[in-house]
């Protein structure tokens, strides 16, 4: 058999393509930010462990660690810091809980932060979301329509604080 056309390798593997960037601005507040921060050093940790083994024949997991630095310094490049403890709490902003009251009477909280921090099952919610769209800029007592795809809610807002 002709080995003309075989690739050989030095058994490295070729990086693994990035994960994707949001278009959208990066938004992050401290907790965000230090989550991030935290992310990173336990990646590194983790990428540094994988090396040390004495069997590195599967170097997928390393190749994904680095991937993942690669990601996640992008993100702490891009961030930009909004601090909800220097926002007023007249009107739904970024980084603020907002509780509402929905059709059905019942009370939710929400709180609108950056995309890496983001967990609906802990009510915290992306800007660019449906829910956020229709809540930033709101003010206690105004009633906004959220656009769900099982159909339109009305929320009233009731109260606006800080994390």
């Amino acid at each position: 058999m002709s080995r003309a056309f075989v690739k050989e390798g030095d058994g490295a593997l070729d990086p693994l393509p990035d994960l994707p960037i949001s278009p959208h601005p990066n938004h992050v507040t401290p907790a965000g930010l230090a989550a991030l921060q935290s992310r990173l050093r336990d990646t590194q940790a983790r990428l540094a462990a994988l090396k040390a083994r004495p069997d590195r024949l599967d170097k997928l997991p390393e190749a994904a660690a680095e991937r993942d630095i690669r990601y996640i310094e992008a993100r702490l490049r891009s961030a930009i810091l909004i601090d909800p403890a220097t926002l007023p709490t007249t009107e739904v902003a970024f980084g603020l809980i907002v509780t509402v009251l929905d059709d059905d009477g019942a009370e939710l909280r929400f709180q609108i932060t950056g995309e890496d921090e983001a967990d609906a099952a802990q009510g915290r919610i992306t800007p660019h979301s449906p829910l956020a769209r229709a809540l930033m800029g709101a003010r206690p007592g105004d009633v906004v329509r959220w656009a769900k795809p099982s159909g339109p809610r009305d929320l009233e807002i009731l109260r606006i604080d800080r994390p």
